[in-house]
C-alpha cells in the first residue's frame, strides 16, 4: 500500500519542518521525474510520484547517513505503506549489496543485517529501478543529468572501489527505461539543460 499524493505531500512538509533542508526539494523533484517517466513507460504515475516523494522520508528524524533508510522504512511500515517502505530501503542500492553503500554506517549491527538480508531477498521491480534512477536525476534545484549528480555525490561522500559499478548500474536503468519509452530520458524532464550552468 501507499498514500495518495495529498497525504504524501503533507508528510513531506511535516518532515521538512522537523528537519529543514534541501533534501525535501530533492524529494519533490525525484517524485516529479518518476511521475513523468512512469507515464511514458506504462507504469502507475501516481504511485511513482509518491514513491519518489517519500524515498528519503527517514530524514525527518534529523541529519543522518545510512540510517535514513531504516528510519524511512520504519516510519512507512508504521503507516501501513509497505510499498514505500520498500523504496526507502532499495533506493540507495543500484547494486543490491549493503557493502556497496557510499554513506557512512550509522546503524546498529541488527539493522545492518536486516537491510543486508532484505536486499538479497528482494527482486527489484520497475518502481525500485525507477526511483534509483530518478534519485540521480534530481537535486534541490531541479532536474539534472546523471553526470552532474554523480559528481555531486562523489564530492560529498568520496570515491570507493565500487563507485564506477554503481554509476554503470544506474546508467543501465536509464537505458532500460529509454528502451521502454522509445526516447531519451533527458528529453522528458523540463529545464534539465539548465543544470549544466549550475
Amino acid at each position: 500500500m501507499y498514500p495518495d499524493r495529498d497525504t504524501a505531500l503533507k508528510e513531506l512538509n511535516i518532515a521538512n519542518e522537523m528537519n529543514p533542508g534541501g533534501w525535501a526539494e530533492h524529494c519533490f523533484h525525484v517524485g516529479e521525474a518518476a511521475k513523468i517517466i512512469a507515464r511514458h513507460a506504462g507504469l502507475d504515475a501516481e504511485k511513482a510520484f509518491v514513491c519518489g516523494l517519500l524515498h528519503d522520508i527517514g530524514r525527518r528524524e534529523g541529519v543522518m547517513k545510512m540510517r535514513h533508510i531504516i528510519e524511512g522504512y520504519n516510519f512507512c511500515m508504521s503507516k501501513g505503506w509497505d510499498e514505500i517502505a520498500r523504496i526507502c530501503l532499495t533506493h540507495s542500492y543500484p547494486i543490491k549489496d549493503i557493502r556497496k553503500d557510499i554513506a557512512p554506517v550509522d546503524i546498529t549491527e541488527e539493522q545492518y543485517n536486516f537491510v543486508d538480508k532484505y536486499l538479497q531477498e528482494t527482486e527489484y521491480d520497475d518502481y525500485d529501478k525507477l526511483i534509483i534512477l530518478c534519485d540521480s536525476l534530481a537535486v534541490a534545484n531541479g532536474f539534472c543529468t546523471l553526470n552532474l549528480r554523480f559528481v555531486d555525490t562523489t564530492r560529498r561522500y568520496g570515491v570507493f572501489p565500487f563507485t564506477l559499478e554503481r554509476w554503470e548500474k544506474t546508467i543501465e536503468y536509464k537505458e532500460y527505461f529509454e528502451e521502454k519509452i522509445g526516447q531519451p530520458i533527458y528529453k522528458l524532464l523540463p529545464g534539465i539543460e539548465e543544470s549544466i550552468y549550475w
